[in-house]
């Protein structure tokens, strides 16, 4: 019977290791975001353990010892599972269970669930159902009979529950490969509906930042996009893209895409790569950051770590700090630490004024306005700009039309023929 037919959540014991460079501090601070994780996934944290090591323990990560005083524990709060801040080898997970009697998972695996409860488009469900089922993988032998039948709880729960740990290996493999190439074909498209957009040479401008920055917020404040919000880690995770007018009156695409999170499993960052591109071919980032959380720094070397990964660290970034409305003067250090920044409330609408004024202003920065002579017979070229670039006037003279532009700046060296 699973726990929610039992009519409870589940009570989750939480594991946390400072190992050098990392500090307990910083260990703790994990943590907290580790028990957030976890009342989002659907369960509540009991009790938490915080050990300091000069280095995992290969077999139970923990130490023998440790590992006894956390089964001991367990029995104490009765606990359905022991939940690791880091992730576990296969090897680590099967001797903690055999230790501890009851499931042990990871941050990943809590992360994976979740993404697996919030994930509502195809091309979502799909990638998250292959992070998993990578992750699940290597996970599957040496499993005890008795915790391979569980079922209902954080880390084996699967989208729509259709699998189990006890999956054959063939068909999970028939299923990986499935999926690989259902993706593929969704890649493709994705990648057609990218190159229709930079036809119609509009920009794009991709909201990214840490989980429950206040994204979506700022997207339906922004567009009236109706994505949900809640004051929850990974509320949403499928992309969100609407059309904005800035105050100058240019006309850009706006996304709204996935929270980021320390810590953040490598087999979502695969799996979500396609999703991601929007990010690294938008042409500026609004990185979206809780002026109001414990360690915005923190936060914002997090989402750097994963725009590094997916190559998008050479994209112009705007930030901004939302809940400026809760930070109080936090807001002020914040905004003189990093010049250029601005401050709003994506709840309350404040700076957002401020917030579309320096959006238009980096956009035009990323631009040139030049102005050219175009012969008659060159057609073909009035036609391009008209699709590359916004044509800011255009007079015909004797025998040539006088076309001013502005053009990404890529775009003015193909045209230098014709400069006037």
């Amino acid at each position: 019977m699973s726990l929610i037919e039992r009519g409870r959540r589940e009570r989750i014991l939480l594991v946390g290791v400072a190992v050098p460079p990392n500090t307990l501090d910083d260990a703790e601070a994990s943590l907290d975001e580790l028990s957030a994780l976890v009342d989002t996934a659907g369960a509540d944290e009991v009790d938490r353990v915080l050990q300091r090591r000069d280095a995992p323990d290969p077999a139970t990560f923990v130490g023998k010892g440790k590992a006894e005083e956390l089964r001991e524990l367990s029995y104490e709060y009765d606990t359905d599972t022991v939940v690791f801040d880091e992730e576990l080898t296969p090897a680590q997970s099967r001797n903690l269970e055999k230790i501890l009697g009851r499931t042990a998972i990871d941050r990943t695996a809590v992360i994976l669930d979740i993404f697996g409860q919030h994930a509502h488009s195809q091309e979502g469900k799909a990638q998250v159902e292959l992070a998993m089922l990578r992750y699940r993988l290597p996970r599957l032998r040496g499993k005890g009979k008795g915790l391979s039948q569980q079922s209902g709880g954080i880390g084996t729960r699967f989208g729509g529950g259709e699998t189990k740990l006890e999956i054959d290996r063939r068909r999970l493999l028939r299923r990986i490969s499935k999926l690989e190439s259902d993706l593929k074909i969704l890649t493709k498209n994705r990648r057609t509906q990218r190159k229709a957009r930079h036809r119609s040479r509009l920009q794009t401008v991709a909201i990214v930042g840490y989980t429950n920055a206040g994204k979506s917020t700022l997207l339906n404040r922004l567009t009236d996009a109706g994505v949900l919000v809640e004051d929850r880690l990974f509320a949403t995770v499928d992309p969100t893209t609407r059309r904005l007018d800035l105050p100058g009156g240019e006309r850009v695409l706006l996304s709204d895409t996935v929270g980021f999170v320390r810590k953040l499993p490598t087999q979502l960052v695969e799996a979500f790569r396609s999703t991601l591109e929007e990010v690294a071919e938008a042409d500026l980032l609004v990185h979206v950051v809780d002026a109001s959380a414990a360690n915005p720094e923190a936060q914002m070397a997090a989402v750097e770590t994963v725009l590094r990964e997916i190559g998008a660290d050479e994209v112009p970034v705007l930030v901004a700090f939302n809940k400026s409305d809760l930070a109080g003067e936090e807001v002020k250090r914040l905004l003189d630490r990093h010049p250029g920044s601005v401050a709003l409330s994506a709840a309350g609408g404040e700076g957002i004024d401020g917030l579309l004024e320096a959006v238009g202003e980096r956009l035009r920065l990323l631009s040139r306005t030049v102005e050219m002579l175009v012969p008659y017979e060159r057609g073909d070229v009035v036609a391009a700009l008209h699709r590359q670039g916004e044509v800011l006037s255009e007079h015909h003279e004797d025998d040539a039309t006088r076309i001013r532009v502005r053009l990404p700046d890529p775009e003015v060296n193909r045209y230098v023929d014709f400069l006037a």
